[in-house]
């Protein structure tokens, strides 16, 4: 995670945005006391939206919970796919 400034980032926007796209770092710019914005890539922005639609059906928690839980035991098995 980046922090900076408005100030900062206007000076340096250019650079501040390839960090984010090209190293998947979350950018915070701080605009005064208790705000700011945050500035993500778009792979890591969709990849939250995933996860959170994934958590956000109870059913689909506990089912990737368990999953988890398993794969931590170490409870899990491999599978070939079928060939074409």
């Amino acid at each position: 995670m980046v922090v900076t400034n408005i100030s900062d980032f206007r000076k340096d926007i250019k650079s501040y945005f390839d960090r984010v796209a090209k190293n998947f770092e979350t950018l915070i710019i701080n605009r005064g006391k208790d705000s700011g914005i945050v500035v993500m890539s778009l792979d890591e922005y969709n990849s939250l939206m995933a996860t959170n639609y994934e958590l956000s059906n109870k059913t689909n928690e506990n089912r990737l919970d368990s999953a988890i839980e398993k794969l931590k035991k170490g409870d899990a098995f491999s599978k070939d796919l079928i060939g074409e």
